[in-house]
């Protein structure tokens, strides 16, 4: 697997859908010591998961936690992601989204948040306080 860019666009974010393209993808952020980023799909629903452990010595400013804490629960609240949705402090998911264009739009403003710049999260979800 090819190094993803980090931050990662969103048409670059990995299917890891299935086992093997999960552990694939998990594995080349370990190697590269960057943060996971991945999207998979179940039936029509995407899963968006996040991990900061593959990053050891990477950390999360509070200000960006609390970024992506907010976008998080307007999501959940907003209905577009399940209430068992999950904003870290070290592992993402996004659970129910309704479709791949959706998912590697949240994954990659995600991704840049994780990187020290929300400004794409809270232009994604908009109403995020």
């Amino acid at each position: 697997m090819q190094p993803l860019p980090v931050p990662c666009p969103a048409h670059l974010i990995p299917d890891a859908t299935g086992i093997e393209a999960f552990s694939t993808a998990y594995q080349a952020a370990q190697e590269q010591r960057a943060v996971f980023i991945a999207i998979e799909h179940h039936g029509p629903q995407w899963t968006v998961k996040a991990d900061t452990l593959t990053a050891p010595q990477h950390t999360i400013s509070a200000a960006v936690h609390d970024a992506v804490r907010d976008a998080v629960t307007h999501l959940i609240r907003a209905r577009e992601v399940r209430s068992d949705s999950f904003d870290g402090p070290a592992y993402y998911v996004l659970h129910d989204v309704g479709g791949e264009p959706r998912a590697r739009e949240l994954a990659a403003a995600l991704h840049t948040a994780l990187y020290g710049n929300p400004s794409p999260l809270i232009h994604a979800v908009p109403h995020a306080p």
